[in-house]
């Protein structure tokens, strides 16, 4: 009984990971076809801040090629993200209770949303001020060109490092919900973070202020609104609970003040 409920789930994990590789490729196919606009427009932040007849280079002989292809095959993971959310979320639905049921659908959606939100933070705020920084300070007489795959393993770093940091309030929800951690441990040790998020930020930024004070703010920023929000819910969870006692109690009260039946 057990090995064959073990091997229906295989089976139901494959299905669900062949539907998510076809609506992949359904969404390469077109992103493919316009895969030299779509690394033209990621590249968009540094070709703005490069001098007079500044340009990237292509070092390999594949790479023109292969590296819009990269950034469409990125895309068309980004556009069928929800759908591999969904066959994620139908696969482990039945294995979750109610409540558990109710906290992770949001809490997909959320983080999900959050990370395109830290994508597009980078995007349209933190690499255009990184490429002025870097393109200001360039030595006089020096051309300031990068390789379009450096280019493109140096945005990926920065869309990772500011989508991961755009979930911190996701991790302190969980954090607070599980029971891990509770709301006054997390202010007793906000010091601590935010060292930390500098920290971080020096690792996975470039070597300037600039892209470490745009990094490390926003994950502050970011924890505090993730303690607020756990602080509600922690409310709104006591409240419900009160709710449901006090009928119980005045029923039992009730009962208690019956007088009994005597023959």
């Amino acid at each position: 009984m057990l090995e064959g409920s073990f091997l229906s789930h295989l089976v139901e994990l494959r299905v669900r990971m062949i539907r998510i590789l076809a609506v992949l490729m359904l969404g390469f196919l077109p992103c493919a076809f316009y895969a030299r606009e779509l690394y033209t427009l990621l590249a968009q932040p540094l070709l703005e801040k490069l001098p007079q007849g500044g340009q990237m280079i292509a070092t390999d002989v594949a790479t023109p090629f292969f590296v819009p292809m990269q950034v469409a095959m990125m895309m068309a993971f980004v556009i069928t993200l929800p759908h591999t959310l969904y066959q994620i979320w139908a696969f482990v639905a039945p294995g979750l209770y109610s409540h558990e049921k109710r906290l992770a659908l949001p809490l997909v959606f959320g983080s999900s949303l959050l990370f395109f939100c830290g994508m597009s933070f980078a995007y349209f705020a933190a690499l255009p001020l990184v490429f002025e920084f870097i393109t200001y300070f360039a030595p006089e007489g020096v051309a300031v060109m990068t390789d379009i795959s450096k280019y493109l393993s140096f945005v990926l770093s920065m869309f990772i490092a500011f989508g991961v940091t755009f979930e911190v309030p996701v991790f302190v929800i969980i954090l607070v919900r599980t029971g891990i951690i509770t709301i006054d441990k997390l202010k007793e040790i906000r010091p601590y973070v935010i060292v930390g998020a500098f920290i971080i930020a020096a690792i996975f930024t470039p070597p300037d202020v600039v892209s470490q004070f745009m990094l490390a703010v926003p994950l502050c920023l970011l924890y505090e609104l993730g303690i607020f929000i756990a602080a509600l819910m922690i409310k709104k969870q006591q409240q419900v609970d009160a709710t449901d006692i006090t009928p119980a109690k005045q029923d039992a009260s009730a009962q208690k003040d019956v007088p009994e039946k005597t023959d």
